[in-house]
Parts: structure tokens; C-alpha cells; sequence
């Protein structure tokens, strides 16, 4: 209850801070650059129900399943380094490679081969997010100290055991840091993929707005889509909390 209510209080205050600033550009840049902020809460509900729910929904369709399958296809292989030697010894090679290629450059050639559909958008998503999570998931695991695995088999532990009291563990919290970061990336990924070959996402409905000169719309699609990233911040705390209890999940000045 106690971290829930700090939880409440930094949003709050933050939020407050947030408009604050929001509402004193406006004053000083002039309403017509900066719309102030509770005239866009005014115009929301109306637009999150009319034209902006479809680029919504596209955005969390291609955002959830890039994420999905970055993160599932990132544990598995970050597992096999961890399990076979050989084969280990490739995929790190090729990450070390591959990891420091900036993902963004190659969104023209991602196109020409996954087309400028849903494909293109979530192939960005996961190859800016994969080779995160195969680095922090294999270190996570090579960094368990190796008198806990001779611990608990001289005790007569089953695989499945291991599995569950050491390297779950040693992984779960590793997830969820690198979701959290993860949240970040691939909405901006996700904005600067919709801006191209697509009349449907939020990026699109952003930029869209932004070109028509119609400023609501332009900056409900960005609280829109902040909020978007704040929620999937905030579920992400909850579900540490309930699979890691043994940490302060709630506790953003660890999180951030």
C-alpha cells in the first residue's frame, strides 16, 4: 500500500510539474504554437473515440506483438548461449557484430524486404530490441555464481527446481529493467516507422496533424501516446511486484 502511495504521488506531482510547463510555453510561445494543455484534455475523449482510435489501435497491435516476439525470441537464444557452448559461440559472435548497428539506418532496407506494412513496422521493433535482451538475459545468467548450481544438485535438486530458485531469480529482474527500457524504444521506433508508406498509427495520425495545421489533434496524439507508454511503465512495475517480490519493484528511483 505504501509503494502504491508513492507510486500515486510521483504521478501526480509529475503530472502537475508536467502541465505546468506545458501551460507556461504556451503562454510565453503564444497559444497557436502551444496549445494549452486543458484545452487538448477538452478535445481528447472526442478524439480517442472518433478518428484516433484506429491509429490506436494499430500502434498497440504492431507495439505488443514487435515487443512479444523481441523479447520471447531474445530469451530462448540468450538460453542456448547459456546451454550450448558451440552453437553459444556464434550467436554471440554475430551480436557482438550486430548490437552496435544503428536498427534506425536500416529501416530502408527492413522495407524493401517486409514492405511497408505491419511487417516492416514490427521487424524495426524487434531487431532495435532483440540483441538488448539476448546481452542482458545471457549475462544475467553467466553471471550466476557456479557453486549455486554445484549447491543444489549435490542436493538432489531436479532441473525444474533449478530452473525456478536459481535462474529464474537471476533473470526475472534483468526482464523487466530491460522491459522498461524496451517501452521507451520501440514507441519511437514505432513513431518514426508509422511516419513512412502508412495511413494508419498513431506516428502517422501525429504527423498527419501536425501538417494540417490542426494543433489539438497533433498534441492529443502525443499525450495519447505518452500515456500509452506510461501504462506499460506502470503494468510493468506491477507484474515485477508480483513476480519478484524479493525486490522494491515499486521504487522509481532504482527503476529510472
Amino acid at each position: 500500500m505504501k509503494r502504491l502511495k508513492q507510486i500515486l504521488y510521483r504521478f501526480i506531482s509529475g503530472a502537475m510539474l508536467l502541465i505546468f510547463f506545458w501551460w507556461a510555453l504556451s503562454l510565453l510561445l503564444g497559444k497557436e504554437v502551444i496549445i494549452a494543455p486543458w484545452t487538448v484534455y477538452k478535445a481528447l475523449p472526442s478524439l480517442v473515440v472518433g478518428a484516433m482510435w484506429q491509429h490506436l489501435s494499430a500502434s498497440l497491435y504492431r507495439l505488443l506483438l514487435g515487443i512479444s516476439i523481441a523479447f520471447l525470441l531474445g530469451i530462448f537464444l540468450a538460453f542456448v548461449i547459456f546451454r550450448f557452448r558451440h552453437i553459444g559461440q556464434l550467436i554471440n559472435s554475430f551480436t557482438y557484430l550486430a548490437y552496435p548497428i544503428p536498427k534506425v539506418a536500416l529501416l530502408p532496407i527492413v522495407m524493401l524486404i517486409a514492405g511497408l506494412g505491419d511487417a516492416g513496422k514490427v521487424t524495426m521493433i524487434v531487431l532495435i530490441l532483440i540483441f538488448q535482451v539476448i546481452v542482458n538475459v545471457r549475462d544475467s545468467l553467466l553471471n550466476i555464481p557456479k557453486e549455486s548450481f554445484i549447491i543444489a544438485t549435490s542436493l538432489g535438486a531436479s532441473s525444474t527446481k533449478v530452473a525456478r530458485h536459481i535462474l529464474l531469480p537471476a533473470v526475472l529482474p534483468v526482464l523487466f529493467s530491460s522491459l522498461r527500457v524496451a517501452i521507451g524504444v520501440s514507441i519511437s521506433v514505432l513513431f518514426v516507422t508509422e511516419t513512412y508508406g502508412t495511413e494508419q498509427g498513431m506516428g502517422y495520425f501525429i504527423i498527419d496533424a501536425w501538417m494540417r495545421f490542426c494543433y489539438i489533434d497533433m498534441y492529443g496524439g502525443i499525450v495519447v501516446l505518452s500515456t500509452v507508454g506510461f501504462f506499460f511503465f506502470i503494468l510493468t512495475d506491477i507484474l515485477e511486484a508480483i513476480c519478484c517480490p524479493w525486490k522494491e519493484a515499486f521504487t522509481y528511483s532504482k527503476n529510472i
